[in-house]
């Protein structure tokens, strides 16, 4: 976001579109399909070794499931494989670099020392940093007010919709989200309040179409939009003219 936002900065009188990052949540309402949710939450997580503007970097759980939620992606994210990343095997290879890796675990080590609960994982080797799931996590933390670009699920736990839409918008990035409920009345209200660029409703942040809109609000973006559509209009000009009849 700072590097964007420099960019931003020094650019002047020119057209550009900037993408500049998200802490994108995944929200598990009580009447959401617990396995296709943890499903879900882990791919989106780990996936890319987690380092994608897109990977879910918020797990929000409404309370009366949460239990049963954690203990679904605690024993997916065991049978995540990850290690070599030429290795076609393994599901996850390592983060960018050593110093990527290092900031995953400070994240997660200081969010313990805030009273968070690790479950599995913050094991480092050099690069390498595992799939790594920490509980009892509170929108406060670093680990999930700054985007902590890696592997790492963290689980923060909600008493009703209006605190998982507070939670949600509680950070400056805005760019994507995943909601997992089958009822129409809070799908729409998320849709209305959700401070984001897309709201994908049982698919993971990252899900889009090449023809749909795409971009973030806030710290996340200026409202311009990727897609196909969207990119030529980003880079065309509109002319507007007028005949005499």
């Amino acid at each position: 976001m700072s590097i964007g936002k420099s960019i931003a900065a020094r650019m002047g009188y020119r057209r550009a579109v900037l993408e500049l990052g998200g802490n994108d949540p995944i929200i598990v309402m009580e009447d959401a399909d617990l396995d296709e949710a943890s499903t879900l939450a882990v791919s989106g997580s780990y996936r890319n070794s987690g380092q994608r503007c897109t990977a879910i970097k918020r797990m929000l759980v409404h309370e009366s499931v949460a239990d049963r939620f954690t203990g679904l992606v605690v024993e997916k994210t065991r049978a995540w494989s990850y290690g070599n990343p030429a290795d076609p095997s393994v599901d996850m290879g390592t983060v960018i670099d050593e110093a990527a890796a290092k900031f995953c675990e400070q994240q997660v080590n200081d969010a313990i020392a805030r009273g968070a609960r690790l479950l599995v994982g913050n094991v480092r080797d050099g690069a390498l940093y595992s799939p790594t799931v920490i509980d009892r996590v509170t929108p406060d933390m670093p680990l999930v007010k700054y985007e902590t670009f890696g592997p790492v699920s963290p689980i923060m736990r909600f008493r009703d919709i209006d605190e998982a839409i507070r939670m949600s918008n509680s950070t400056d990035y805005a760019l994507s989200s995943s909601v997992c409920t089958n009822r129409f009345d809070h799908i729409t209200r998320f849709i209305t309040e959700l401070e984001v660029g897309s709201v994908n409703v049982r698919e993971v942040p990252g899900y889009r179409l090449e023809l749909t809109p795409f971009g973030g609000v806030k710290d996340s973006g200026l409202g311009y939009k990727e897609g196909v559509q969207e990119a030529m209009k980003s880079f065309t000009n509109v002319k507007t003219y007028s005949l005499p009849w």
